[in-house]
């Protein structure tokens, strides 16, 4: 009865990447820089980085890849770290039919507190613990019985003893059998038994070279003589035991090591403790933790939809650090992240917003450069290390400098764009201007979206003076599918903002053609009249001439507004 296997690592892991990600709801930067940064680590020879994205694709991202044949980034929804990520996927187990001596040996070799305990159908039993071992060990001393007692099977006692069967009968029986060493004398032999109402055919003799006391037990009718010492029983004594079906065993060690032994052969299915909580591998740790608070399980076993087991952990493993890493690309703040994304490791952050970076347990390589693009900063590190990216790259790279910059003419535009945008136009092979005209019309995020999923697709959530609000933007090439869509965006924008708890939401539709745009707000009636731009069609839609960028242009006119609201308050 050999302890089982380690379970089958069903649900290991390879070694996790490292998401290069963008903001929830991409827009054609945050999509280009991920597959652009990647390419960049690539191509320094830093293995294990993946390009992701933690939302949908929409007309624009789709042309663009397809232009350059590049495929959608892996989608990565949730990061938040599962019992699956720290749970051991092999443990050590013991079957049912195990003895307590196997399960001792597995726990000392391997330090281990306890053991998952496997029925004979492969299923989940409970565990068996160190401590329950030791109770069974070392019992009340008030029940003497209990320090003889042993519920198991011959077989299972020659196993543990190391000994050599002899004579043996029904030897797979497990019986509740009491053991004692005959260190008495003949006339006191058999009478301890009789006074604590043992029955003889439940009684293990252990014994050395004791002729007469091998004759008395065989003519009792023991169940078992182990003979010890290295002795061994007489033919005559031996044909006795054979006619009476006295089952003998010989042990090579002496009879006190030998009946601790006897005692260790006992079958661990009377020792399982069920208290340990169950987990599914998907389980997230947050809840996990929870569950786990008041459990004094020394383990926690993770099945499957079967209830078959596939890993445990414990409660110190919950605590270890989870190998999930992150690269933020295109923002630093939270509220724009991939979700659980303050559960893991943010391993670098590359962004040309405002800061709003998270905390972080250690020094990490944050870049923020006041670029047009995220992809203008990725160029300039290919640029300054001399390495080349690949035609397809640069291409992807010229597009979220263009679809950002609306072909340079932002005014987060620098200089800087423009001399990366050239170089990377001869990298790729391709017009920065007929790019453009790609980009900018492939199909209308108005004419083609619903109202809702039109104030979602490239939307960002922003908090500032205890303000929680969102912006979102939409380009488009005049304002013809604004005006069919106005009444539709404006519910959408209320639904978004309910749905959110925010304060309030805006959308700025960009005209590309004449690099003004119209804002759409709705919520707090405080931050909407204090706004100073003529109102378009009142009370939520404001014509905004000349403002075309939400990050240089509208945000810091709305936290100004935030501000002065936060002193007159």
């Amino acid at each position: 009865m050999s302890v089982p296997p380690p379970i089958p690592s069903t649900f290991a892991r390879a070694n996790a990447p490292t998401y290069v990600i963008g903001h929830k709801n991409p827009d054609a930067d945050s999509i280009c820089s991920a597959i652009a940064y990647a390419a960049f680590k690539e191509a320094s020879g830093q293995k294990g980085y993946v390009a992701a994205r933690c939302g949908n694709s929409n007309a624009r991202i789709d042309a663009i890849l397809q232009r350059f044949g590049v495929s959608l980034p892996v989608f990565v929804g949730d990061v938040n770290p599962r019992v699956e990520d720290i749970m051991q996927t092999n443990p050590f187990v013991v079957s049912i039919n195990d003895t307590c001596a196997r399960a001792l040996e597995i726990l000392d070799e391997h330090d281990l507190r306890a053991l998952p305990v496997i029925g004979r159908e492969g299923q989940l039993e409970g565990y068996v613990s160190i401590f329950a071992l030791g109770d069974y060990f070392i019992p009340k001393p008030k029940i003497a019985t209990s320090m003889r007692k042993v519920t198991s099977s011959i077989d299972a006692i020659v196993q543990s003893i190391k000994g050599k069967a002899v004579a043996i009968f029904d030897s797979t029986q497990i019986n509740e059998l009491y053991v004692r060493i005959a260190a008495m004398e003949l006339e006191s032999f058999g009478k301890s038994a009789t006074k604590e109402g043992i029955p003889n055919n439940k009684s293990i003799i252990v014994v050395g070279d004791r002729n007469d006391v091998h004759q008395r037990a065989i003519e009792m009718g023991v169940r078992l003589i182990i003979v010890t010492g290295g002795h061994q029983m007489s033919k005559e004594c031996l044909a006795f035991a054979e006619e009476k079906k006295v089952s003998v065993v010989y042990a090579d060690t002496d009879s006190a090591t030998t009946a601790w032994a006897v005692r260790a052969a006992t079958l661990i299915g009377n020792l399982i403790q069920r208290d340990a909580p169950l987990f599914q591998a998907q389980e997230k740790l947050s809840v996990a933790r929870r569950r786990i608070v008041q459990s004094n399980a020394l383990i926690c076993h993770v099945v499957n939809e079967d209830g078959k087991l596939i890993g445990v952990f414990s409660k110190s493993d919950i605590l270890k650090p989870v190998h999930h890493r992150l690269v933020l690309v295109d923002h630093n703040e939270l509220s724009q992240a991939v979700d659980g994304a303050n559960e893991v490791e943010i391993a670098e952050v590359i962004d040309h917003h405002r800061l709003g970076n998270p905390h972080t347990n250690q020094p990490i390589l944050f870049v923020n450069r006041p670029l047009g693009s995220t992809c203008s900063i990725i160029a300039d590190m290919f640029k300054t290390a001399n390495l080349k990216p690949s035609p397809q790259i640069a291409g992807l790279m010229m597009c979220g400098i263009i679809s950002d910059t609306l072909l340079l003419q932002s005014p987060t535009t620098t200089p800087l764009d423009s001399e990366l945008l050239n170089w990377l136009s001869r990298l790729a092979d391709t017009d920065a201007r007929a790019l453009a005209d790609m980009i900018f019309n492939t199909g209308s995020v108005l004419a083609n979206m619903s109202a809702d999923a039109a104030v979602r697709a490239d939307c960002k959530l922003y908090t500032e003076n205890n303000y929680r609000f969102s912006v979102a933007q939409v380009e488009e090439l005049g304002f013809n599918n604004f005006w069919k869509a106005q009444e539709g965006l404006l519910e959408g924008l209320e639904k978004y903002r309910r749905e959110n708890g925010l304060h309030f939401s805006a959308l700025l539709v960009t005209d590309i053609d004449t690099q003004s745009s119209l804002l759409l707000i709705r919520g707090d009636s405080e931050v909407i009249h204090s706004i100073t731009y003529a109102q378009k069609q009142p009370p939520y839609i404001f014509d905004m001439p000349g403002i075309v960028s939400r990050k240089k242009q509208l945000l810091p006119y709305l936290t100004s507004l935030l501000g002065q609201s936060a002193t007159n308050s």
